[in-house]
Formats: C-alpha cells, sequence, structure tokens
C-alpha cells in the first residue's frame, strides 16, 4: 500500500499541498458590558467589531477574504468577533449605542466612543483600517 501512495501521490499524507488557513486576531465579543470596555478602549486605540452570521455563506465568505487580507500586528488596534446567532442581544445593543443601522455581516470601526466607518457585505474587505490606526 505504501508503494501506491507514493506512485500516485494521493493518500493521508496529502498535506503538502494544503494551504494553512490565515486567521485574524479576534477577541470575542459575548456580552453587552463588554461594549462598554470597546467604547472607552477606543479612546487609546481603534476597535473593530465585525458582525457575522455563522449560518450565511456570503459572512462566511466575506470573513474568509477578511482573515486572509488583514495585515496589522495586534498592537494597532483591537479585532472584535460577534457571533450573531448567539448573541443577537448584543448586536442589538451595537446599534443603539453606536447609531449605525444593522447589517450583516457588518464591520465597525471605532474610534474615540464613535463609529468613524462602517461597512456590509463586500465593502468590509474593501476597507483600509490603517487609515484608521
Amino acid at each position: 500500500m505504501g508503494i501506491l501512495k507514493g506512485l500516485f501521490g494521493k493518500g493521508n499524507n496529502n498535506e503538502k499541498g494544503k494551504k494553512e488557513a490565515k486567521v485574524a486576531p479576534w477577541l470575542p465579543l459575548g456580552s453587552i458590558e463588554q461594549l462598554e470596555v470597546i467604547k472607552e478602549g477606543s479612546k487609546l486605540r481603534p476597535q473593530v467589531i465585525f458582525k457575522h452570521s455563522t449560518t450565511c455563506g456570503i459572512s462566511r465568505m466575506v470573513m474568509n477574504r477578511f482573515n486572509e487580507g488583514y495585515d496589522i500586528s495586534k498592537d494597532r488596534l483591537d479585532l472584535h468577533y460577534l457571533d450573531l446567532h448567539q448573541y443577537r442581544t448584543v448586536s442589538n445593543e451595537i446599534s443603539n449605542m453606536f447609531g449605525v443601522v444593522h447589517e450583516s455581516p457588518q464591520l465597525l470601526v471605532i474610534k474615540n466612543g464613535t463609529v468613524v466607518a462602517h461597512g456590509s457585505h463586500g465593502a468590509i474587505t474593501q476597507m483600509d483600517l490603517k487609515k484608521y490606526i
């Protein structure tokens, strides 16, 4: 069997061809209390919230593209991930607190306690987060 694997290059040893997925340094967002911490933290450095629908293919595609293109070090901004289905009340409070209409997927950039930029769907991957640092 080892000879066949060597000849055809298939089998369980196909790890060489796989590309390791790049993942941004996400901080989980799961409580309304965290929003006040994020708001205060935005006075020191930008805070970014990614609202993600775990059941939506478009949201998953945007998340993957965002992860692939993310190239900002952890000490420059804080990147928060919100699972919309698990924490819908937190999503609702984000809309109330920051005055931004809910969309999914959605990315919000918060500086000095206010949303300075936000985008949804394909516009998320077009946002240049570096200009908010």
